[in-house]
Parts: C-alpha cells; structure tokens; sequence
C-alpha cells in the first residue's frame, strides 16, 4: 500500500481494518483522482497478495473471473477531528491477514 501512495504522492498515515474492508488514512494532494488511486491500491494489493499467497480465495465474483476486493469503495474526508483520533478509530479495527 505504501508503494502505490508512495507513486501518488499521497501520505499513508494509517492501515489497518479487516480482510475485506482495509481502512486507510490518507492525506492526498487536489491533483490526486481518488477513483485511480484505489483502483490501482485493490489492483497491486491483489495481486501481490496472489503471488504470496496463490491458494488464496476470491470473495468478489463476476462472469468474466473472480476479484479478490469488492468493487465498492467508501471514502470519507474529516474536518475538525485531529489526526490522532482518526489513528485511534482505525487501530481499533483487526488487523487485515
């Protein structure tokens, strides 16, 4: 995940969440499409997970083949609260495998 915001240009600051949904905390800049910035988070993120894992399940299925992440996404922007209590929510989520 680091590698894909990294190529954004969008900071990471948090990660965590199950196995399906992830919460990520991120402060992108204005030029930054956040429609292209979780396609290409779901399609890395699947695909390495694949390659270390290739016995794992797909939970998302389609005629064509299967996905291992749902094709919805939320995002959500925050203003007024401080970071440390958005950190806070998301590190009371589990932990992603």
């Amino acid at each position: 995940m680091r590698d894909v915001c990294d190529k954004f240009e969008v900071e990471l600051t948090e990660f965590n969440g199950e196995s399906d949904p992830v919460h990520l905390l991120i402060h992108y800049p204005p030029k930054v499409a956040l429609s292209k910035l979780i396609n290409s988070l779901k399609g890395v993120s699947s695909r390495r997970i694949r390659q270390q894992f290739p016995d794992v399940k797909y939970h998302w299925t389609n005629k064509k083949s299967g996905a291992l992440w749902s094709p919805r996404y939320f995002a959500g922007s925050v203003g007024g609260a401080s970071i440390e209590i958005l950190k806070q929510s998301i590190e009371q989520q589990n932990r992603p495998y």
